[in-house]
């Protein structure tokens, strides 16, 4: 039975997951071209759109994840193409935990969930594209490929043209915020991508998660300035723990500046790491933090700071 899309515009057709597209699910997109079908990710709710999306002649992973794979072994027929940043993590499950960076332990059983709930299956036919990479499907119905690294090393927006369609992915626009936890993440890249994708002439944003479809740019705008800020609240929570005094990383890890107080999850220790280190470099940058000679860090001022203030 065909479902219908709850969103179309032009050659666009978008079916939320459940709970307007929350992980574990995602928000499926599906363009139709004069000599071409292509579908960008594969989350959860592709499993109710056999129909809509068997004919597939091409998948445009915007990026890697668990939860954008977990419709691939459906479309055994389609080319698979993955931003040559991630095209190994979507080859192998070697790729695929390194691009993670987990401890052992944790990819162990990693594998195992994504095997049960995401129907897990390496590409090792995944063909790499670089930025800006078109895929033409006829009628003049174009997609085109914007590199945003940060949330990974591959990220990408992908936009349909004409129409100026953008599907931002995991720049979800959500409370959360930007996640940058895996080894292949980047906070820096992803405050550059943000501030690029502000300049991007876009006229309606499609997100993997929550937000779903916009398609009026003050609300977009708004919505991005709330999802960025909370970068800064990281950074203030951070510099507040040390505040009260020198701390380790792993003293710092299990007082969170991402996830709640007490929120546990297979992840979430190696996520909070990997976003603390890296806030911890940038405050280091700016002598703000330091690190002291056994291995803790403080809260720190630099005498040339302290000599400026009048």
């Amino acid at each position: 039975m065909q479902t219908m899309p709850d969103f179309e515009v032009g050659p666009v057709r978008v079916w939320l997951g459940d709970s307007g597209g929350k992980y574990p699910d995602g928000n499926q997109v599906v363009v139709r071209g004069a000599d071409g079908l292509a579908v960008f990710d594969t989350p959860l709710v592709s499993a109710r759109l056999e129909s809509e999306i068997a004919a597939a002649d091409l998948v445009i992973l915007g990026h890697v994840h668990e939860d954008h794979l977990a419709g691939l072994h459906r479309l055994k027929r389609a080319a698979v193409h993955v931003h040559a940043g991630d095209v190994d993590a979507a080859r192998s499950w070697a790729g695929l935990a390194r691009h993670y960076g987990y401890t052992p332990a944790i990819l162990e059983e990693l594998h195992t969930k994504l095997l049960r709930e995401f129907h897990y299956e390496p590409r090792p036919d995944a063909i790499a594209y670089d930025d800006d990479a078109v895929w033409q499907l006829g009628g003049g119905i174009r997609v085109r490929a914007v590199h945003m690294p940060g949330h990974t090393s591959g990220h990408s927006v992908l936009v349909v043209e004409p129409g100026n369609i953008a599907f931002i992915g995991d720049i979800d626009l959500s409370s959360f915020g930007p996640y940058y936890g895996d080894a292949t993440s980047s906070l820096s890249d992803f405050r550059s991508t943000l501030k690029r994708l502000r300049t991007l002439p876009i006229e309606v944003w499609i997100t993997s998660h929550h937000k779903g479809v916009i398609t009026d740019r003050s609300a977009f705008l708004a919505a991005l300035d709330q999802f960025e800020h909370q970068i800064q609240v990281r950074e203030e929570r951070l510099l507040a723990l040390l505040g009260a005094g020198p701390q380790t990383l792993e003293q710092l890890v299990t007082q969170r500046i991402l996830y709640r107080p007490g929120a546990q999850a297979l992840w979430l220790d190696s996520a909070e790491r990997r976003s603390i280190s890296q806030h911890l470099d940038e405050l280091i940058a700016r002598d703000e933090v330091r690190r002291l000679e056994d291995g803790r860090f403080e809260r720190y001022r630099s005498r040339a700071h302290s000599l400026s203030k009048p």
